[in-house]
This record gives structure tokens, C-alpha cells and sequence, in this order.
């Protein structure tokens, strides 16, 4: 009887030894069958090097953290795949943040923490046969030029989950736009929430792959990168947005984050970062960098408790807070004077001036952001977006004055 041919082998598995990692054994089983194989370090580094090595189509290197003291060899391991043609899903079970970030950086394509998350290997393997999305070709009339001079930058960041930030950078960022229907400001958001971004939901955009790829390597971004990274809402509003998959916010430190902030600044009239809850090394990066800072909070005692938290640990580096501006959200109406009086006597008790009320919008705000819509498209009269109008129309004349004094 004839036999049957056996499967030809187009994956592999690549660790110190397969049997520490049972569930990607199954998962490898459930998606590939019998056409995948183990191989260990060394042998993996042998085997890369041969041309029968490009017939497959991914490996997937699974590391723990006994394996941080071999990252070079890793690193190999990577950088001879990738040279070979083929993909790498780079699975790390309990490895630090610093050591994730180097192997990234050497060209993994795809990552998948351990234990395994259901169908994740799946899905991280149908994005690699996945054909790579066109990227649009910059020109003039789609991409934004360098303005020949630094923008204005502005960062907002809320003290506590639901104080309204996101929902004030996306609002402010449009409203900017409309400033000046003759001649238009160029404006930028930028998302640097890496985790649980969400300006991308709030104006209806994508979330591409090109953005992780800049965040791992600025130092070799230069303006086509940056330019083809963003995104264009109504053709007004340009949006670097969150990266498609959760990432450690230590991804990026303060130079990645310096180099971006500049070459949003050359490009655009204003730029606003929203920045995550979480205080993170680079924050001191954007806060040094911002024109003003806004800080939003709430009428409660998380917001009180929190702000005193933020200006002790801001004040114990030494960092300027005179650059920051609160914002209280869904503050009182104009004629609730007990809600009034409140507001006075915590910003006496916190110290801070509580320059800016952004009233209740309701549930249009929610609404509009569902529909990835800023506030003037799907609700003009709401309150709230009238406050931001306001907000936008007095800083645009700020910064206009501040261009004709320079």
C-alpha cells in the first residue's frame, strides 16, 4: 500500500523546552494539525540559517523569564527569521517589560503574552496571513506640511477614570479646527493612552498596525513615517491613535515620546496629547513640553484625594505646576449656588484655582462618542460643547496673539 505523504512543515515552535508551554502545544495542535515542529534555541539558529528555512511561513518563539539572560541569542533568533522571510509571534510568559521592548524592537511581528488567552494564537496567525493594508501616498493635498514653526501643544490628562478628558481633547481638537473658516489651524491629536486609547472610538477611526511600528523605533522615524501613522477625520482633524493591541506603557520612554511630540509640533498649528490616568516616566516629558496642562476632575472625593496625590508627587521632581489648568467636570448649573459654594471650598482645600466648568452634557455626549462624532456634528446646542467652543475660540486667540508678538 502506498503511504500517505506527511504534512509539510510550515510553522515551528522555538523554546527552551516546548513542555513548559502545554497550552501552546494544543493551540499549535488546533490551528497547524501536523504541520508544525519544536525545535530548541540552538537548533533553531542552525536550522534559520539554512534555506530550507524559508518554506515556513511563521515561527513562534515562547520565552519565560529564565530566558531574559539569553536575549541576545533571541534576538538572533528574530533578526535571522525575519532576514529569511519568515514571520515571528513572540510569546513571553511573565518577562519584563524592558526585555519585551528589545525583542519587539528586533522585528517580532506579532506578540501573545502566556498563558495563552482563548483563540488568541488563531487570531495572531490569521493577522499575519492577513495581506498588509495599502498605505495612502503622502502629497501635499492629503498629508499635512511642516507649518516652518513650532505648534502650540496642550495635554490633557484626568485624575480619575470618567472625569471627561478623552471627551475634552476630541471636542477641543475639532473645535480648534473650526476657528477660522478662511484659514483653518492645522490640528493633531495625539493618543498616548497606549493601553485603553480611546480617541480612535470617538471619532469612528481604525486602529493600524503602523502605529505600534512607529512607537517601537522612533529613532528611525523620519516625516513619511510619522505623516503615513495618522489618521484624517473629515478631513480636518489629524488623530495618532492607540495602538490595536493592549501594550506595557514603559514601551515607549521619554526620547520616543520627545521625537514624536517634534514632529507633531513642526506639522501642525496645535497638538493636544491625551495623556493616560497613570503617571508613567515620559509624563514629565509632555508636561515640560505643554503650553498648559489641562487636569480634569469631578466634584468627589476621588478627584480631591487624587489631585492632592498628583501635585505632591509633581512637586516632589520639581515640576512646573504652573502650567496646569483644572477642569471640573459636570459642574453645577450657574443658578445651583449650594453646588457653587462646594466648588469654592474645594478648591480652597486643595489649593488650586478651578478655572474651567464644563457643564453637564448629558447623554448626547455618550451618544455623539458612540458614533465617533465630536459634539458640533451630532449635538451643536448641547452645553457642554458650547463651553468647549468657547475654550477653543479664546486659546486660538491666544496662540494668534502670541504668533504676531513672536
Amino acid at each position: 500500500m502506498q503511504q500517505p505523504e506527511p504534512s509539510p512543515i510550515v510553522a515551528c515552535t522555538i523554546s527552551r523546552d516546548v513542555r513548559n508551554f502545554d497550552l501552546l502545544i494544543e493551540d499549535m495542535e488546533t490551528a497547524m494539525g501536523e504541520s508544525w515542529g519544536d525545535l530548541g534555541f540552538h537548533e533553531a539558529l542552525a536550522f534559520l540559517n539554512q534555506e530550507d528555512a524559508a518554506t515556513l511561513e511563521f515561527v513562534a518563539i515562547a520565552i519565560d523569564e529564565s530566558d531574559e539572560s539569553n536575549l541576545d541569542m533571541i534576538g538572533d533568533l528574530i533578526t535571522l527569521a525575519s532576514t529569511a522571510g519568515v514571520k515571528v509571534i513572540l510569546i513571553a510568559d511573565d518577562v519584563s517589560p524592558s526585555a519585551l521592548h528589545a525583542l519587539l524592537r528586533k522585528g517580532a511581528d506579532e506578540f501573545v503574552p502566556y498563558p495563552l488567552p482563548e483563540n488568541e494564537l488563531q487570531a495572531a496567525i490569521d493577522r499575519l496571513r492577513r495581506p498588509p493594508e495599502p498605505e495612502p501616498a503622502p502629497s501635499q493635498s492629503n498629508t499635512p506640511a511642516s507649518t516652518g514653526q513650532e505648534g502650540i501643544l496642550f495635554a490633557v490628562q484626568g485624575v480619575a477614570g470618567g472625569t471627561g478628558a478623552t471627551t475634552l481633547s476630541v471636542n477641543l481638537g475639532w473645535e480648534l479646527t473650526l476657528t477660522d473658516k478662511k484659514n483653518p489651524p492645522k490640528v493633531c491629536i495625539l493618543d498616548l493612552s497606549l493601553q485603553f486609547g480611546s480617541v480612535a472610538t470617538f471619532l469612528d477611526l481604525p486602529r493600524r498596525d503602523a502605529i505600534y511600528e512607529l512607537w517601537s523605533d522612533t529613532e528611525s522615524m523620519d516625516e513619511d513615517i510619522f505623516r503615513s501613522a495618522l489618521q484624517c477625520h473629515e478631513e480636518k482633524l489629524w488623530v495618532l491613535t492607540a495602538p490595536p493591541d493592549l501594550l506595557p506603557l514603559d514601551l515607549i520612554g521619554p526620547e520616543d515620546v520627545s521625537r514624536v511630540l517634534d514632529l507633531a509640533r513642526q506639522h501642525f498649528d496645535y497638538v493636544i496629547v491625551d495623556m493616560p490616568t497613570t503617571l508613567v516616566q515620559w509624563t514629565e516629558t509632555v508636561l515640560t513640553a505643554a503650553q498648559i496642562y489641562f487636569i480634569t476632575l469631578e466634584m468627589d472625593m476621588r478627584s480631591a484625594q487624587n489631585t492632592l496625590r498628583l501635585k505632591r508627587a509633581l512637586k516632589a521632581e520639581e515640576l512646573p505646576l504652573e502650567r496646569l489648568r483644572y477642569c471640573l467636570n459636570r459642574a453645577p448649573k450657574f443658578t445651583d449656588l449650594t453646588g457653587k459654594s462646594r466648588i469654592k471650598r474645594m478648591a480652597e482645600s486643595l489649593e488650586i484655582g478651578i478655572e474651567l466648568q464644563l457643564p453637564d452634557g448629558g447623554k448626547p455626549v455618550v451618544q455623539g462618542a458612540d458614533h465617533g462624532m465630536p459634539l458640533a456634528s451630532s449635538a451643536p446646542k448641547n452645553p457642554l460643547r458650547r463651553e468647549i467652543a468657547k475654550l477653543a475660540a479664546s486659546l486660538h486667540e491666544l496662540g494668534q496673539s502670541d504668533a504676531e508678538a513672536a
